[in-house]
């Protein structure tokens, strides 16, 4: 549908989680920003959004919503509906979308189609072998020995990773993608050399020839202070990230711009928001993952950073006009505290009634984004998941910032309440 430069937008956006929170928050301040939409949401985003009742991986399902409620622009948060191509059904129906088409989707959707993509493109990233035979794969674990990375080559909602220090701990790992513990994820399985250093998030948003890099932010993926415990989908995250020299920049945004120039050379144009997994090595920043949408929770410190229209940018990344000038950065530092239910990232209780957000939102410089949420009966907020809220704080130095961002964590109370208290700590050790 035809839109002129200054009409409003209806917006339609898919996801439950954090990282769609601050999407919407980000969305919903543009001049052009019309009525607002999220399929399923969650308790945060009601107050910005009315709930659409669709079922958010059925792309027939989304386009037909979306053309009777003269949506404008759909946006699709999570990798599940990109992977399954409900942006294919969209932009089939007219409607302008945010997101990568089906194949292009396979960036996360396959970790082998993506190592491929990655060779033809030059890209630096660990040496690796793609098996769909348990036993031959076995045997390549045998012969490398450990440390070694095994990862189901399907999406495993961030589980399918094994970091094996062992050739015991790795054939542990190739027996759990073979024996079903990832589902169909792990048909194929992709083994990996392990690489050394540490780890930053690059964002770049693309429509499929000009590339536009985001801030770059660190994400703290275990369980428990000083790195330990089991991986999770990510306990907090700070932005910039001060380690990374402009060399190394310089090469993760070359990067970026060779995939996205190989998908188009492969005959797919990859539009919508591509995340670089980078390990910066000693010979230079490395590949580890590519996903394809916006990171959760690097999101949540990206945005608050970011000058510009991002309705204005995500119609520009579907209508093939994406230009630098649209963003600009802030000098602030962002930095945000994951909240979880007691167990997480193993089984946890829900329903727990969450009080206290009010008193940290008003905090100076404090946003505090939904993740796990839900209304009850009673209209109350509570506890709906195991990364319940993102706690984020931007500030005019690093230290402000984090004193912020747990000053107001303090304030907020639900039953079973964890969350690390070391998130950002690395700034201020040396590398």
């Amino acid at each position: 549908m035809a839109q002129d430069a200054t009409s409003k937008v209806n917006v339609l956006l898919l996801g439950a989680g954090g990282r769609e929170h601050a999407l919407l928050a980000k969305l919903a301040d543009s001049p052009r920003a019309g009525a607002l939409y999220v399929a399923p949401g969650n308790g945060g985003m009601y107050q910005l959004a009315e709930k659409a009742e669709l079922d958010p991986e059925d792309g027939a399902a989304v386009a037909a919503w979306a053309a009777a409620h003269e949506i404008g622009l759909v946006v699709i948060g999570p990798e599940a509906p990109l992977v399954v191509g409900v942006a294919d059904a969209v932009r089939a129906a007219g409607i302008p979308c945010f997101g990568p088409g089906k194949e292009a989707a396979q960036m996360e959707g396959s970790k082998q189609f993506a190592k491929e993509v990655m060779e033809r493109a030059g890209a630096p990233t660990a040496a690796y072998k793609a098996f769909t035979n348990q036993e031959d794969c076995e045997a390549y674990v045998r012969e490398l020995g450990g440390p070694v990375v095994v990862k189901a080559d399907g999406l495993a909602a961030g589980k399918g990773v094994i970091v094996a220090q062992t050739t015991e701990e790795a054939l542990e790992g190739v027996a759990q993608c073979f024996g079903g513990a990832f589902g169909d994820a792990g048909n194929t399985v992709v083994v990996e050399e392990m690489l050394e250093g540490p780890e930053c998030s690059m964002l770049a948003l693309t429509d499929g020839k000009t590339v536009v890099p985001l801030a770059t932010s660190q994400d703290h993926k275990r369980a428990l202070d000083g790195d330990k415990g089991p991986n999770t989908g990510g306990m907090g995250v700070y932005s910039p990230v001060p380690i990374v020299t402009q060399a190394e920049y310089d090469t993760m945004v070359d990067v970026m711009n060779k995939v996205v120039a190989q998908l188009a050379a492969d005959g797919i144009t990859y539009t919508g928001c591509l995340y670089g997994g980078f390990m910066l090595t000693e010979d230079g920043p490395k590949v580890l993952e590519f996903n394809a949408r916006f990171g959760d929770p690097e999101t949540q410190v990206v945005l608050p950073r970011m000058k510009g229209d991002l309705l204005e940018t995500f119609l520009a990344c579907d209508a093939g006009t994406l230009d630098a000038s649209m963003l600009d950065w802030d000098d602030d530092w962002a930095l945000c505290v994951v909240l979880t239910s007691a167990g997480y990232p193993g089984a946890y209780e829900k329903g727990k009634v969450i009080t206290g957000i009010e008193d940290a939102q008003a905090q100076p410089g404090v946003t505090v984004y939904h993740a796990g949420t839900a209304l009850d009966g009673e209209g109350r907020v509570v506890t709906a998941g195991g990364r319940v809220l993102n706690v984020c704080a931007v500030a005019p130095t690093f230290e402000e910032a984090r004193e912020r961002a747990y000053a107001a964590c303090e304030l907020i109370d639900f039953e079973g309440k964890t969350y690390r208290s070391d998130i950002g700590m690395r700034v201020l050790q040396d590398r």
